[in-house]
């Protein structure tokens, strides 16, 4: 072999070492990382409100449903129960009773509440409002499909007093578009979802002349029947509310129907 091939490999050799010594010493090297700061985004302020923890039904107390939840500052209504403003608020209210359904995850409120040692019945009334109950049966209480919160009609029917008509009855429409409070101690449909509620009484929202008239109906009537009014006629605007009915007055020694703008008079009062 001649000098001059011996050189150029040499060279060759030369130059492979050096390559792989190069290689070697960047894969060892420590790269360099690069973070890109991202712009913090400003933290929410919380406040912890108190909400149910479940479902508690209308009318039964609240117990142990409630919890603290935290919620954005911004978002609290001045309604809501903070923990900030009344930190026992939970134990404190342990006792109080629902007024209408409340639901899971719902922030409490005192509006929605009957304290402890009120009546339920009282409190859920309307101003100017009575509670009045009336024995029922399923024969006179559509088959017993009526339940708390419909509307109703009660009808009296009782015997005829025209001499010439004895054997006869007078049916007749002496209260329209009626809420039914309750029927029995139920003031709700049941847990089960049953939508049959057949009971001996029920309570009736009434105003005081309608309570008197009521109250006159159960002494004369052969009869009350309540007759259940589709939901449609039952809406508040419809113009049918009650008010072209008996009038007791609460003295007299009779009861007065007005009905379609006539006045007549029914019967006695004893």
């Amino acid at each position: 072999m001649n000098r001059s091939r011996i050189i150029i490999l040499g060279v060759a050799i030369a130059a492979a070492i050096g390559a792989g010594y190069m290689a070697k010493n960047l894969a060892s090297a420590p790269q360099e990382v690069v973070v890109r700061a991202d712009p913090v985004e400003p933290q929410i302020e919380l406040a912890e409100v108190l909400v149910l923890a479940q479902e508690v039904p209308m009318g039964q107390m609240l117990g142990n449903s409630l919890r603290w939840q935290a919620w954005p500052a911004e978002s609290v209504d001045e309604s809501f129960i903070t923990r900030a403003a009344e930190p026992e608020a939970m134990e404190e209210l342990k006792n109080s009773v629902a007024r209408l359904t409340l639901n899971s995850g719902e922030p409490l409120r005192r509006t929605k509440l009957i304290g402890e040692g009120q009546s339920f019945m009282s409190a859920i009334l309307p101003p100017g409002k009575r509670a009045v109950a009336t024995r029922i049966a399923a024969d006179t209480s559509a088959g017993g499909f009526i339940l708390p919160n419909d509307r109703v009609d009660v009808i009296m029917t009782r015997r005829s007093q025209n001499a010439a008509t004895a054997d006869g009855f007078i049916t007749e429409t002496i209260l329209e578009n009626i809420r039914v409070l309750a029927i029995d101690q139920a003031i709700q449909e049941d847990e089960e979802g049953r939508r049959v509620k057949v009971g001996e009484t029920a309570t009736l929202e009434l105003t005081p002349d309608q309570a008197e008239v009521i109250t006159a109906a159960q002494q004369m009537a052969d009869r009350l029947t309540l007759a259940l009014r589709s939901v449609a006629d039952g809406h508040a605007g419809t113009g049918i509310d009650g008010r072209h009915l008996v009038n007791g007055g609460g003295r007299g020694n009779s009861i007065r129907l007005i009905k379609s703008g006539e006045l007549s008079i029914v019967g006695a009062r004893k």
